[in-house]
């Protein structure tokens, strides 16, 4: 178990996919090759008609795809062992000892004539193939000149076949001076002019195979961090969501189990919060309802209507401290609400008791939201700019993620120093601690708890020209193309 939890980890799923990659890279580089070699090499033949074939080599240090006439080491060492035979015997042996050790596929004439033309010019693969001849020729003494051309009239050849099959391979000739004067001649026919592709389509299989796969394995990696992302976005802004799908790699998984945990924490404090707050207000509504009987039983009319007064501040206090405290509304499933309609609605109830609410109606903008909380933030608002500003003007504006309710007044405004202070709960300004004008300062905390609930927020700003501006924004669901 501990092995499987260790090859789940992030760690481990990289290793495995660069490993992967280059085990199929090399696969893919081997089929390549060979079939290159059977396909493309495999068509030259000898001056038998024998087809010259490519053989892949396997030993515990490493494996190759070899073809005996066209690699350079191979070559190289079959012309000097045949240099080195005949450059040290008789002339009346060289023929025979030639003979003995030369290939079919390469052809080795004593004394040949110098040719008549000029040799084309030199390339790399030809030039390295001197190189490595002499290398192995630099022992003897005196010593032995090696020189290598391409055959011109093979190039006349290749030039008729067009440019592309003559730069693939030519008739390559090797010659040697020996030490008594004599020449011997090596003619290589199909030789390639250039290294060849073999490497090339090793490179671009592995770096192709290798993209494949580290995209494979960046988007299953990337797929459960994706959901995860979304999940944790949605829980901060509805604690009630369900808990998150524990999958992926072995540091994911114990990240999710980590933030579920912290889910269910939250919502046991929440829990706890709510129910103390009730008990609390339940309980303060046995002493009310005593002093307010012992009121009743004061001789002085006049500090008989005060102690009514304070009650009944009292008891609306417990009333808004139960109602803030109250989850039922917080137990209200999402769903996908028109928010012009609802915030509509709340303006025309406003109306519909004397307010003067005056509504810039917008519709087809939806946000997913508890209805109950959002008409309830947004009825609060309304109520202190009716109450505070003498009326209230409202406008809902969107862009591509965000939905803002403006709530406009006509009153004096707040100073910026206490645009914070006023969303505090209880919080009552001096000017509107007027008993014509009830409240006991839960609005705006309960508007803005509401907002943020939902991963929006509310602000005030002044209005330039005279007034408070409250505004609620929200985020827009977003549309799913059919």
């Amino acid at each position: 178990m501990m092995i499987l939890s260790k090859l789940n980890s992030i760690a481990a799923r990289i290793a495995i996919a660069i490993t992967l990659a280059i085990i199929l890279g090399l696969l893919m580089a081997v089929g390549l090759n060979l079939g290159i070699a059977h396909y493309g090499y495999g068509r030259s033949r000898a001056d038998d008609g024998a087809p010259s074939r490519s053989h892949l080599l396997i030993s515990r240090s490493g494996f190759g795809i070899i073809n005996p006439r066209r690699n350079p080491q191979m070559l190289s060492g079959k012309i000097a062992l045949i240099i080195r035979s005949v450059a040290f015997s008789p002339r009346s042996e060289r023929q025979r000892i030639v003979a003995a050790t030369a290939e079919p596929e390469i052809q080795v004439a004593l004394d040949a004539p110098a040719p008549a033309e000029a040799a084309t010019g030199m390339d790399d693969n030809l030039d390295r193939l001197r190189q490595l001849v002499q290398m192995q020729l630099e022992t003897l003494s005196p010593p032995i000149l090696v020189s290598a051309r391409r055959s011109s009239v093979d190039s006349h050849k290749r030039a008729d076949l067009g440019p592309s099959n003559s730069t693939s391979e030519g008739q390559a000739v090797v010659e040697a001076a020996l030490p008594d004067g004599g020449r011997i001649t090596f003619t290589i026919p199909d030789y390639p002019v250039g290294p060849g592709n073999g490497l090339l389509l090793s490179l671009i299989s592995i770096v192709l195979v290798s993209g494949l796969v580290s995209i494979w394995t960046a988007r299953r990696l990337a797929a459960p961090i994706r959901e995860f992302a979304g999940a944790a976005e949605r829980l901060g802004v509805d604690l009630t969501a369900p808990a998150l799908a524990v999958r992926g790699p072995q540091e994911l998984r114990a990240t999710i189990q980590a933030v579920n945990r912290m889910q269910s924490r939250l919502q046991r404090f929440l829990e706890d919060r709510t129910q103390m707050l009730a008990a609390i207000s339940h309980d303060l509504r046995a002493p009310l309802a005593r002093l307010r009987l012992r009121a009743e039983l004061a001789a002085d009319g006049e500090q008989q209507r005060k102690m009514f007064d304070d009650l009944e501040a009292m008891n609306a206090m417990i009333e808004s401290t139960l109602a803030f405290a109250r989850d039922d509304a917080r137990q209200e499933p999402r769903r996908l609400v028109d928010l012009g309609v609802l915030v509509g609605d709340v303006c025309e109830d406003a109306g519909d008791v004397g307010n003067k609410v005056s509504y810039a109606d917008r519709r087809g903008i939806d946000v997913s939201c508890r209805p109950t909380l959002v008409r309830r933030a947004v009825a609060n608002l309304i109520d202190n700019a009716v109450k505070y500003g003498g009326g209230a003007r409202v406008e809902i504006r969107s862009d591509t993620d965000r939905a803002v309710i403006i709530v406009d007044d006509d009153g004096p405004g707040i100073p910026p120093e206490e645009h914070e202070r006023v969303f505090a709960p209880f919080y009552r300004r001096e000017p509107a601690r007027d008993p014509a004008k009830a409240g006991v300062g839960l609005g705006l905390s309960i508007a803005r708890t509401v907002a943020r609930e939902h991963g929006g927020d509310v602000t005030l700003r002044n209005r330039s020209s005279g007034g408070l501006s409250a505004i609620i924004e929200l985020p827009v669901a977003r549309r799913v193309a059919p």
